[in-house]
């Protein structure tokens, strides 16, 4: 079961200011482009087509001015996605670009609307009889080649720029250059046709100019579809569940990790954020937790660059934990320190018997109601303890000056005497004698055997400190530090 405490490591990557001011050129750039040609290519079509008559003509520059407003609104989004967060708009301004990109599909909608009502009823007036309105010219031919042209240069341009700076809204501007292209050329063959149809006087091939308007209008209302299902998405925080899989894999292939939940995803622009939390052992170290929390986040951004994560760790107690491990998780709960814990088996349960560090300045009364809680809570957190009997130390805040006493022969010799009863001690060195206060404390090395286990170190120096300190009782404190023989260097 997870434990009740839990802790948010927020991890964010942010990109170096002037790279994102680059990408913020770079993107603007390519929109000023595209609203300059748009601009171009559109009064050439709205000329052409009064003068001709032709509706395939007037579809293409219906399509082209919202082409124009679209480029415009583009523009406009790609400079106010890249502002940064404020107070408003805590994930930054991104969303701006898909909300252009759905107001584009809008007015794509719009346009096909009206291209399919005008083609409808001029295809009622040829069954009628009635003259389509329709002039042969070789300036619709030119503008449409010109037309193309443009559109191919520019839907690249910005096909390349998009995938660069992970724009959705030059996105959608390069797919709707992209389908102009087709659109002009069904209009191109439509007038085609129906100049035949003129001049030959099949009158039936003057129908091919409002089919090619139906043509260009099937291309829009697909193109409209395809942007508006990718812009909704966008704007409802949709992700597909290959991704989640991806992210939720890479994830648990950290070290540490114990589970994955609650993974969410959304996109603001060109910018990704993920929130998600991650179950580790309880007793990890803070620091190690951090260090698993960076992990986590990096393989994040290893399937996803760039993306902004926030990892919340669920601590979980494990099946391999010791009694040891669980009374010291209800001490670290408690943001207490304990040691020399110890656990006997008696009658039919677990005796536990520890030190429990309290500021020094907390009064008894409030110490031994701490103590009292915590020992409730080890019984709860283990069932087997019986019994728990806790010595209170008081956990020093306050530095004192102290005084380094020089050359006392006295009290080295004794450390080195106290020393000699125990053959694993292979050297005594750095023996220091201070006083702080009315406190005489005293401290030094001991090197023993590389391989001689932890447990026969902590007997052997815990001897040595209560045979010297009883010899030597105006000592108040002997600090033994034990060393690997190999690492002493005298």
């Amino acid at each position: 079961m997870p434990d009740p405490m839990q802790n948010a490591h927020p991890q964010s990557t942010r990109e170096p200011d002037g790279a994102i001011h680059a990408e913020s050129l770079t993107k603007q750039s390519a929109a000023l482009t595209s609203v300059l040609a748009a601009s171009g290519i559109t009064l050439l079509k709205v000329i052409t087509g009064l003068s001709t008559g032709s509706l395939g003509m007037l579809s293409e520059a219906a399509h082209s001015t919202i082409d124009l407003m679209a480029s415009g609104l583009t523009l406009f989004s790609v400079r106010v996605s890249d502002l940064p967060p404020d107070d408003d708009h805590t994930y930054g301004h991104g969303r701006v670009e898909s909300l252009s990109a759905f107001v584009e599909t809008v007015l794509m909608l719009g346009s096909s609307i009206w291209i399919i009502f005008e083609a409808v009823r001029r295809v009622l007036r040829f069954h009628r009889g009635e003259a389509l309105g329709l002039h042969a010219s070789i300036w619709p031919v030119l503008v449409l080649l010109l037309s193309i042209a443009v559109d191919y240069t520019r839907s690249r341009h910005l096909a390349r720029v998009a995938h660069m700076v992970h724009s959705q809204a030059l996105q959608a501007e390069a797919l709707h250059f992209g389908t102009d292209i087709w659109s002009s050329a069904a209009v191109l063959i439509g007038l085609a046709a129906s100049f035949a149809g003129q001049r030959f006087h099949i009158r039936v091939l003057e129908l091919a100019d409002p089919a090619a308007a139906l043509l260009v209008s099937c291309i829009i209302l697909k193109v409209t579809y395809q942007l508006a299902h990718e812009t909704v998405n966008a704007l409802l925080d949709a992700t597909t569940p290959e991704m989640r899989r991806e992210l939720t894999e890479a994830i648990r292939g950290v070290n540490g990790v114990l589970f994955v939940e609650d993974l969410r995803m959304r996109r603001a622009g060109a910018r990704y954020f993920a929130d998600v939390a991650i179950g580790m052992q309880r007793n990890t170290t803070f620091q190690r937790s951090e260090q698993i929390v960076m992990a986590a986040t990096e393989a994040v951004q290893g399937v996803m660059p760039g993306t902004d994560v926030v990892v919340r760790t669920v601590p979980v107690a494990s099946s391999e934990e010791s009694v040891f491990d669980r009374v010291r998780a209800v001490a670290q709960r408690a943001n207490l320190g304990i040691h020399d814990v110890t656990v006997q088996q008696m009658d039919g349960g677990l005796g536990v018997e520890l030190h429990l560090e309290l500021p020094e300045h907390m009064p008894l009364r409030e110490a031994h109601e701490t103590v009292t809680h915590i020992e409730a809570d080890m019984k709860r957190e283990v069932p087997e303890i019986r019994s728990v009997i806790t010595h209170i130390e008081a956990e020093e805040s306050t530095i004192e000056p102290a005084v380094r006493l020089q050359n006392d022969r006295v009290l080295e010799d004794e450390v080195r005497r106290a020393a000699e009863a125990f053959p694993e001690i292979e050297d005594v060195h750095n023996i220091v004698a201070m006083r702080t206060g009315e406190h005489l404390q005293m401290s030094c090395h001991c090197s023993m055997p590389d391989d001689l286990p932890m447990g026969a170190v902590h007997r052997i120096i815990s001897q040595m400190e209560a045979n010297f300190l009883r010899e030597r009782p105006e000592v108040d404190r002997l600090l033994i530090h034990p060393e690997p023989v190999t690492d002493n260097d005298r």
